[in-house]
């Protein structure tokens, strides 16, 4: 249990990537915070199954990552529970499709606040124990989209090509700090958000199962597979290992081939 000792944090991590990368810390010992939207007695048992694969402790905060304060106050109650945050992974988002110029400027706003600026606030809140440390990690999940665009997704497209950049920044202004800062860019990872999906694009299309999944939603990846949770968590820890310590500043396709053509 190579993270025995070390707290991270997961954004958006009640479901889905962030559920899978904190299991994958937790099972290297790591205390876990989580954070997101569900039903309270899922969460609980997710909390609870966390500190028994951890042998350590793991928090649960329900905090609205679109507001400033409330990502300050999940970030100071954090450190007093359980010290300062090691390892920081940035994984909350959210997606809307609309044209730009139908586009509602409250998604707008909203896309940005919580795929972008969220993890502006808890980079800033968490470089200050890493520096003094001489260590840490931190983990942005962008996608494909930070890479390539496609149409009527534009806030998103601009969010990930954000977290990107913002990656490459703060890897640059901590190079010398012991802190490493990287992004993973999944292509379509198969979640129950995708599958929950699937049915109303088949109504709308006129289309099977099967197309909608090869036809519309792997259409992009060469492979014609999903990324896996699982995948996407493995690369996360690996990541915050040290053999990994001379990775910094990269964004890390792993979407099938997706960005290859």
């Amino acid at each position: 249990m190579f993270l025995k000792g070390k707290t991270a944090l997961v954004t958006g991590s009640t479901s889905g990537i962030g559920l899978a990368v904190a299991t994958a810390l937790a099972g290297q010992g790591a205390n876990v915070v989580l954070n997101g939207f569900g039903d309270a007695a899922e969460i609980e048992r997710i909390r609870a199954g966390l500190e028994q694969a951890s042998g350590g402790r793991a928090l649960y905060s329900d905090a609205d990552l679109t507001r400033a304060e409330a990502i300050e106050a999940m970030m100071a109650e954090a450190a007093q529970a359980l010290g300062p945050i090691d390892i920081l992974v940035n994984n909350a988002g959210t997606q809307h499709v609309a044209p730009i110029d139908d586009f509602p400027v409250a998604k707008w706003d909203l896309i940005i606040a919580l795929n972008l600026t969220a993890a502006f606030h808890t980079i800033r809140l968490a470089l200050p124990a890493m520096k003094a440390k001489g260590w840490g990690r931190i983990v942005n999940t962008a996608s494909a989209h930070s890479l390539v665009a496609s149409p009527n997704k534009a806030p998103y497209v601009a969010s990930k090509h954000g977290i990107a950049g913002l990656t490459k920044a703060v890897a640059l202004e901590t190079a010398q700090a012991g802190v490493t800062v990287n992004c993973i860019s999944p292509g379509y990872v198969w979640t129950p958000l995708v599958e929950n999906q699937i049915p109303d694009t088949m109504k709308a299309r006129g289309l099977t199962r099967e197309q909608v999944m090869n036809d519309v939603l792997l259409a992009a990846q060469p492979t014609k597979r999903f990324v896996t949770v699982d995948q996407v968590a493995a690369l996360a820890l690996f990541l915050c290992g040290e053999e990994a310590a001379a990775i910094t500043g990269a964004n890390l396709s792993m979407d099938g081939g997706w960005t290859a053509a």
